[in-house]
């Protein structure tokens, strides 16, 4: 599950921040020091629902404003995708929605 979470983020990060004219955003920029693998490994292990949640909430969150917000299509469907995501309450109920989320920012990024 920590590859997933870390590829939204960095998928987000890159909706967000990344132009054409600068070099793309990789898993070992500075941005993503608190997104990384070992991060949300560590949080996966505590079975830490909420903070993992809310980590994922704040790169959504950056996304969801480059896109123009949840009133554009794009928007629109990313917090429908951030909802799912967020009204997981288990681990387990976690992963559907992450893949459903990481596959739609792996399309519009």
């Amino acid at each position: 599950m920590e590859l997933p979470l870390e590829t939204v983020a960095l998928f987000c990060l890159k909706i967000a921040y990344e132009t054409e004219d600068q070099s793309p955003i990789l898993r070992d920029d500075l941005m993503m020091s608190d997104y990384e693998r070992e991060v949300f490994g560590l949080l996966v292990r505590r079975g830490d629902v909420e903070v993992i949640q809310r980590k994922v909430a704040e790169c959504v969150g950056l996304a969801l404003d480059a896109l123009g917000g949840a009133g554009t299509a794009l928007g629109r469907e990313l917090q429908r995708l951030a909802d799912n995501f967020y009204s997981a309450q288990t681990m387990g109920q976690l992963d559907a929605p992450l893949i459903a989320l990481k596959d739609y920012l792996k399309d519009i990024q």
